[in-house]
């Protein structure tokens, strides 16, 4: 497999700075997303924090570990990864006065050949582009996600909630956190979106997928979907980071061959 990655973020119509934050290594097949949160300048620091510690660590880790790692191996690093961004988040917020109560959501994931491991932490979500169909294959850890599968609200009624920012879950707010982890068969094809709420807040999934389906490059559709979030009023920092998913030149070459072309 093939992975071509691309990381877009603004802060938005509606604020000066922004607490979101993104990053990849390529070579390693890592990406990070997080979305800050805290008084002054605190999200941007726990964003910052998470992503920078997370991608060096855990892109480190699996550079040494070579392709012959099993995937609980590669589980059980991001899960120390994850560990010790969050207490070096939650120390921090405890030193500093001006950093109190910061703490930032995750989606991290690493693609090993057909496989994704991905893990995350509060509302900041991953979706999947497949066959021309979007699926959001994380979940919310979020009040409003708890309404819903308790059958108090419907998905139609989440949309226009006012508690939609409450996370249950995030990185850095206590000494200990649980990351989900889940792993995921990837295809040829696939388009991997992971996003901050600042997107999936002001854009409807179906309006994502529509852009995500443009027949353009991943630069284009990033600046796309961020225009579109700004468009809907941009009420937040809008981060994307999207994973794209092709045939190895040499395997594509093969059957080029074997067909005669």
């Amino acid at each position: 497999m093939m992975y071509q990655f691309c990381a877009q973020t603004d802060p938005g119509r509606a604020r000066d700075n922004n607490e979101d934050s993104v990053a990849f290594e390529e070579g390693a097949r890592v990406a990070v997303l997080a979305d800050g949160m805290g008084g002054y300048n605190a999200g941007e620091i726990a964003s910052g924090m998470a992503t920078a510690f997370i991608k060096s660590e855990l892109s480190r880790w699996l550079v040494e570990a070579g392709p012959t790692a099993q995937a609980k191996e590669v589980r059980r690093a991001m899960e120390i990864c994850v560990d010790n961004a969050n207490l070096a988040i939650f120390n921090s917020a405890n030193s500093n006065a001006a950093y109190a109560g910061m703490g930032t959501t995750l989606v991290v994931g690493v693609f090993r050949d057909d496989r994704l491991l991905l893990g995350h932490i509060g509302d900041s979500r991953c979706y999947r582009l497949r066959g021309g169909s979007l699926s959001q294959i994380t979940k919310d850890h979020s009040l409003l996600q708890e309404q819903i599968d308790a059958g108090l609200i419907t998905t139609e009624q989440a949309a226009t909630s006012s508690i939609k920012n409450l996370v249950t879950r995030a990185l850095g707010v206590e000494d200990v956190v649980a990351l989900d982890v889940n792993e995921h068969v990837v295809e040829p094809g696939d388009l991997y979106l992971m996003c901050s709420d600042g997107l999936s807040d002001m854009v409807t999934d179906e309006l994502i997928a529509r852009i995500v389906n443009e027949d353009a490059g991943l630069d284009q559709k990033a600046n796309l979907l961020i225009s579109a979030a700004n468009e809907n009023g941009g009420r937040d920092n809008i981060s994307v980071l999207m994973v794209l998913v092709s045939e190895a030149t040499e395997r594509r070459g093969l059957f080029a061959r074997l067909l005669g072309k």
